[in-house]
């Protein structure tokens, strides 16, 4: 009957479990479908910019509609370029949370329903755990323990990583998260949206000695982050200036730098501070040429290593959520039908599973 156990035998030897990934957390929609055996098979994304970019941010209602459209043609074409077709996905993973409630109650409903369809397992996983968990679909994965940095439009987090599951939270945004901070500094200097790339696109021909700007809570102890006044600071610089071409790309220099010297100071004490040799970045912001540079050239200091997804990967999208779940639902972690999303959700309340890489 539906919604039922499927009736299976074991797997073949030539592949491993595969699972489908659902994204829908904010304004990407992604689907993906992960082989436990032969790593990612395909991943699609579909991107909301061209919605929300005259609103200078995302607009939740619009988001979730979006999503409504274009979440069950994605899981088809997904399928289609992995070459499964229903019965060769063995468990359904999607993201509960965090995020915009409407629009992780789209993933969440689509991805229970096929898997209560398809009799097989579902999964609600953790967006930042996505994140976290990017890089092992590298074919070089970093090995546990690590320290994570989480760098997205709604997170700024420091992670003490041993194992997937286990995780201390070592420091976070006290206010706003460093790639909300970017959109808003985009927005101020009329640059367009997402800010993230608009700012590091004006900052190559920035002066990087006309102005310069704070580096928030590098000058006490401690892993905290917080955002708001280097926002504030420089709101204050634009409303002081008149903003011609070039005006515009010195500030957009003196932001970026500020805001990625104060994440590699915090990196380097947090690989300090708990003796680690090995440092994931991940989250949109991850992909910041500047601070890859600069987190390189740390962590060579250091005497350590730093580990990235693909550039495509860091921004939100399905294959870091088939990889999550593969790698809980493989341990027999299973959602119950009545599921839930959350649009706050700490790290710390997962639980702990084996700290088994899948290369991917």
């Amino acid at each position: 009957m539906p919604g039922g156990p499927r009736a299976r035998s074991e797997l073949s030897y030539n592949r491993g479990m595969r699972v489908l990934g659902i994204e829908t957390s904010c304004d990407d929609t992604g689907a993906a479908v992960y082989d436990g055996g032969r790593g990612l098979l395909a991943h699609l994304l579909y991107s909301q910019i061209a919605i929300h970019e005259p609103y200078g941010g995302v607009v939740p209602e619009l988001a979730a509609r979006d999503h409504i459209r274009k979440l069950l043609p994605l899981v088809a074409a997904v399928l289609k370029e992995a070459q499964v077709d229903r019965d060769g996905i063995d468990g359904v993973a999607y993201t509960a949370g965090p995020g915009l409630v409407g629009a992780l109650l789209v993933g969440a409903a689509l991805g229970r329903s096929l898997a209560w369809s398809w009799r097989v397992p579902a999964v609600g996983v953790h967006h930042m755990e996505g994140h976290l968990l990017a890089p092992m679909l590298e074919p070089a994965p970093p090995a546990f323990p690590f320290v994570a940095l989480l760098v997205s439009g709604g997170h700024t987090i420091l992670v003490d990583v041993t194992g997937i599951g286990r995780y201390r939270i070592l420091g976070e945004s006290r206010d706003d998260a460093v790639g909300e901070a970017f959109d808003k500094t985009a927005q101020l200097l009329k640059l367009g949206y997402p800010g993230g790339p608009a700012i590091a696109a004006a900052a190559e021909s920035g002066d990087p000695h006309r102005f310069h700007f704070p580096r928030p809570m590098t000058d006490r102890p401690g892993l905290e982050f917080s955002f708001s006044g280097l926002k504030t600071f420089t709101r204050n610089t634009v409303e002081a200036h008149s903003l011609d071409d070039q005006t515009v790309a010195d500030i957009a220099c003196a932001f970026q730098t500020a805001a990625v010297d104060t994440l590699v100071i915090k990196c380097r004490r947090a690989l300090e501070q708990t003796g680690r040799g090995r440092l994931v970045v991940a989250g949109g912001v991850g992909a910041n040429r500047l601070l890859r540079g600069q987190l390189r050239a740390m962590v060579k200091t250091q005497g350590a290593e730093v580990f990235y997804p693909r550039p495509e990967l860091c921004t939100d999208n399905g294959a870091m959520i088939a990889y999550a779940g593969h790698c809980r639902l493989r341990t027999g972690e299973r959602e119950p039908l009545p599921f839930r999303v959350r649009a706050r959700w700490s790290l710390a309340e997962l639980n702990p599973v084996e700290p088994v890489i899948v290369r991917g």
